[in-house]
């Protein structure tokens, strides 16, 4: 399995990566396509390319060691006195790649709703 974006169109309209980023940069996009295959093997490459950008980009966070939200969070509190930090991110952590919800409806898995029994197919049709 090769990756499905470039290390070029992951720092497009992200930010400029140095060349140890660029080798991390790499091997995220390998472990992202691997991610992405075995969640939806037959998603648009088109829309696997952008997802394994969005699951790079939030691994690798904003290059700011002092960032005050980590990347993905969707919520935060800071506290000064009392030295209190809260982070909730959906769908994974910082830094660990993971498919978030719009990822998942780009590659058409988002929130389906269906039912298979495991008796189906053994009673004939007639």
């Amino acid at each position: 399995m090769s990756a499905y974006a470039t290390i070029a169109q992951v720092m497009a309209g992200f930010r400029e990566l140095d060349a140890d980023e660029q080798a991390v940069c790499a091997q995220l996009l390998d472990e992202a396509g691997l991610i992405i295959d075995a969640a939806a093997p037959n998603a648009a490459t088109e829309n696997k390319a952008l997802v394994s950008c969005r699951m790079v980009r939030r691994a690798m966070g904003d290059g700011d060691s002092m960032q005050a939200l980590p990347l993905g969070s969707t919520q935060g509190s800071i506290a000064a006195g009392g030295y209190t930090q809260s982070w909730t991110i959906s769908g994974g952590s910082s830094g660990e790649l993971y498919l978030g919800k719009t990822d998942r409806q780009l590659l058409g898995i988002g929130n389906q709703i269906g039912a298979w029994s495991p008796l189906e197919g053994m009673v004939p049709d007639d």
